[in-house]
């Protein structure tokens, strides 16, 4: 009965935010239509689908989107790598904890504007640079969420671990990360939509091949139509991204919603 309840709660919570996207939607074309912002500056959204279509259709668009896809996957999965192993290491280690964990919290706050004039100066306007500074700024939530998942195991299992003289890798893989992943899927969450706001970023200073591009180039050209299409198409991968990485999440996390 609890899981009926349940899941007419989240059925109504969907249809209200459907409602309220198509209510913001109706608003959007209302303003429009009455001119209240120049349709220069400010298309409907009628003539923004119209683009959209026109674009994926008729245009390159689709192309664009198979750019920032790839910049944002190859970011991703860098920092997913790099952050997994070196928090599973840092977080596994009690002695090593103390040293590093300063060293962490003072990169954490450093904003990644900061790092992309030194990117750029050691990479150029390249694919690299953008590469790397979405790695960089994705790798943080995995990071800070594996070194958390990672000291928050109980240490008793570690005592059980060194009575069974498992070995490091042994540790991490069979007691570290079962106990981490719910921190770990968390942190990959929060780092996947890092990782499309930064590609977005990198795309426009550098002029790589992607929506970023797309967008700029149809705002220096007074394309608004082409601007905002791009924009529901940020929207939309951000949108999808987030819903399948929830899905593996749900998926991989199913013992813990049983409770076994």
């Amino acid at each position: 009965m609890n899981a009926g309840v349940s899941a007419r709660a989240a059925t109504l919570w969907r249809i209200a935010s459907f409602a309220v996207a198509a209510g913001f939607v109706a608003l959007w074309q209302a303003i429009a239509n009455a001119r209240l912002v120049s349709p220069v500056f400010l298309p409907g959204p009628d003539r923004a689908w119209a683009a959209l279509i026109r674009g994926l259709s008729e245009g390159d668009l689709g192309a664009k989107v198979v750019g920032t896809l790839e910049h944002m996957a190859i970011g991703w999965l860098a920092a997913s790598l790099v952050g997994v192993a070196l928090g599973a290491v840092i977080g596994s280690s009690p002695r090593l904890r103390p040293y590093i964990t300063p060293t962490l919290e003072f990169l954490r706050p450093l904003p990644v504007s900061a790092i992309i004039p030194v990117a750029i100066a050691f990479f150029g306007l390249s694919q690299a640079m953008a590469l790397f500074v979405i790695a960089f700024g994705a790798v943080w939530p995995m990071l800070l969420s594996t070194v958390h998942g990672f000291g928050a195991v109980e240490p008793r299992l570690y005592e059980v671990a060194r009575s069974l003289h498992l070995s490091r890798m042994a540790v991490i893989f069979k007691i570290g990360l079962p106990s981490a992943s719910p921190d770990i899927l968390a942190g990959m969450r929060l780092s996947v939509t890092v990782a499309l706001i930064l590609a977005v970023v990198c795309e426009i200073l550098a002029g790589l091949d992607g929506l970023g591009h797309w967008i700029l180039i149809s705002a220096r050209a007074f394309r608004s139509a082409d601007l905002f299409a791009g924009v529901i198409l940020l929207g939309v991968i951000g949108y999808l991204t987030a819903l399948a990485v929830a899905l593996v999440e749900r998926r991989l996390l199913v013992w813990r919603a049983s409770g076994h």
